[in-house]
């Protein structure tokens, strides 16, 4: 009789064990523990100044515009930045790339032509980084850099031709222009145009196309109050680890900071720093495109833009970039006796992967006061000033354009924007300065 029992007695203890499992497995499911809330530790934002866009980096710096009868031009940056604004509506196709070097001669007598506007850049600039300005409809673009646009048009049809021109090789592109709007590109650029100040063309022996503004113009001469950034902030964006980094005291004007594999040297008069990571070296040629880019996205990572700064110049070989201080949309091409030299610059040497070396100013423009308007020569009369001095190959002169030079003062902690004329030769930019009887000059040397 027993034995009739067992099976029922089976099924109730596997249904007790289904039971007990089912109940265990629920209270680890929905089981949830008292745990202490951890605090997460806030982001550290390394922003030093501003980020900024290509388009803010990569600006032209004067705009000259041709008619059959007239010259027109401006450095006024306000309308400059309405003509790249129409032009960002345009698409340009049919790019042809012309390998034969044209001769200097040649190069001046495509500047002189008429139904063209031209705008000057100080730096030459990879094609395939503009692209992200003025749309290029190519995905076949050569390794190409240019240092002038010269748009030109058909009064005819009103048809646009866009010229990119690099004046070191004598090397261009050019392309069909396709604007959103053609009659209104027309009118915003072309017919606005003619309201502009009066140029010249510099009338030189020399195969070089120099165009100056025929009358004197007004320039505003300021004083601003010296603001700086404070190093460790610089440290804290440039090192791996800013907790290894040591900070020692070198002499009255210097400081350091460094750790195993990099080393941050400020000066503290000058308000320079020259930041080095020797392993980053690189001795390969860059792309220039590439290197242009990597610079301006490692400044954009710790926003770097402390000031006004544009590109102004690259070297791939030696993975070179610099970028110029502006002021009032002139360049700041001059710094007094005594300054440190590259107080208006950023300068950078971009290494494997990351950045090799890195010298720039860490001052800020504070609010200016004491604003004057100054009264420059002409452009033409400068050049002409240029062609009679003796020590000068005028041959050698590729651009005068108007700027200023700056001066500090340490003590009272100002900085003090004074206009002039600048003249580029061999690759420099020095100041004019007017000659006096017996051919001494005064003012910069």
């Amino acid at each position: 009789m027993g034995l009739k029992y067992i099976e029922p007695i089976k099924s109730i203890i596997l249904l007790l064990l289904v039971l007990l499992s089912v109940t265990f497995t629920f209270s680890i499911w929905t089981y949830s523990p008292q745990l202490a809330t951890i605090e997460q530790s806030p982001t550290v934002d390394i922003s030093i100044g501003s980020r900024k866009q290509v388009e803010d980096i990569i600006k032209p710096y004067k705009y000259v515009i041709k008619y059959d009868e007239a010259l027109k031009g401006t450095t006024d940056q306000k309308i400059i930045n309405n003509v790249l604004k129409e032009m960002k509506t345009w698409k340009i196709s049919q790019m042809v790339y012309e390998p034969i070097e044209m001769s200097k001669a040649q190069m001046k007598s495509f500047f002189e032509q008429p139904n063209q506007f031209t705008l000057y850049f100080q730096g030459e600039v990879p094609l395939s980084v503009y692209d992200e300005i003025l749309p290029i409809e190519d995905n076949n673009l050569r390794d190409f850099s240019f240092d002038r646009i010269v748009v030109k048009w058909n009064p005819k049809d009103v048809a646009f031709e866009a010229h990119f021109i690099n004046r070191a090789n004598r090397i261009r592109y050019h392309g069909k222009i396709t604007p959103e709007y053609t009659m209104k590109s027309y009118r915003q650029i072309v017919l606005e145009g003619e309201k502009l100040p009066s140029y010249t063309e510099v009338n030189v022996q020399d195969p070089v196309y120099l165009a100056v503004p025929t009358e004197p113009i007004n320039m505003i001469e300021s004083t601003y109050y010296q603001e700086e950034i404070s190093p460790t902030r610089f440290r804290d964006a440039l090192f791996n680890d800013p907790n290894a980094v040591r900070r020692s005291q070198v002499d009255a004007k210097h400081e350091e900071f460094g750790d195993d594999h990099a080393l941050l040297v400020v000066n503290t008069e000058s308000k320079m720093l020259n930041f080095a990571h020797p392993a980053a070296l690189s001795r390969k040629e860059a792309d220039p495109a590439d290197l242009l880019n990597d610079v301006i996205d490692s400044i954009n990572e710790h926003g770097g833009w402390t000031d006004s700064f544009r590109y102004s110049y690259i070297n791939p070989y030696s993975r070179y970039v610099r970028f110029q201080l502006f002021i009032h949309g002139y360049p700041v091409l001059g710094e007094t006796p005594g300054m440190a030299p590259g107080m208006t610059e950023i300068a950078q040497y971009y290494g494997e992967d990351r950045v090799f070396r890195y010298i720039r100013p860490y001052y800020k423009l504070g609010f200016s006061f004491d604003e004057n308007t100054v009264v420059l020569p002409s452009g033409i009369d400068v050049a002409n000033e240029l062609m009679e001095m003796e020590k000068l190959d005028f041959g050698t002169v590729e651009e005068i354009t108007a700027g200023y030079t700056m001066r500090h003062d340490v003590e009272k902690r100002i900085f003090v924007m004074e206009p002039a004329w600048f003249y580029l030769a061999k690759g420099n930019w020095n100041p004019y300065t007017p000659v006096q009887g017996g051919g001494e000059q005064i003012g910069l040397e």
